[in-house]
């Protein structure tokens, strides 16, 4: 124990302090991470492939490039995961990209899934 002013104490690791004749010791925390969900795109036959490469540019923050490659992969296997995010977080990203699809007047889907 090192002695940094008038009645403070510096702990080292594993160190106890006793206070006023009682012992306390120190614990940690663990904080977990949350889990996570993938974000899946499912294709249909009437959503444009433009507006799909727009939803992942302006929704999930993608390159053209990676934007264009997501596309395709939706397009030929059916569905996709577009991202990996917190559950509340890909919640808000589908609710966006669905409330942006219906503006259009497309029946695109989006879907969360729990990773693992």
């Amino acid at each position: 124990m090192k002695k940094l002013s008038k009645g403070a104490f510096l702990l080292r690791k594993g160190e106890q302090m006793s206070i006023e004749g009682q012992l306390q010791e120190q614990t940690r925390t663990r904080v977990r991470e949350p889990k996570r969900y993938h974000v899946i795109m499912h294709n249909d036959d009437f959503t444009p492939m433009d507006f799909v490469v727009l939803l992942l540019e302006q929704i999930f923050h993608k390159e053209e490039p990676e934007a264009v490659r997501l596309m395709y992969m939706v397009h030929r296997s059916g569905k996709a995961a577009v991202g990996i995010y917190p559950y509340d977080i890909a919640v808000t990203k589908v609710q966006a990209g669905m409330s942006m699809a219906r503006a259009q007047g497309y029946p695109f889907r989006l879907t969360v899934e729990e990773v693992g």
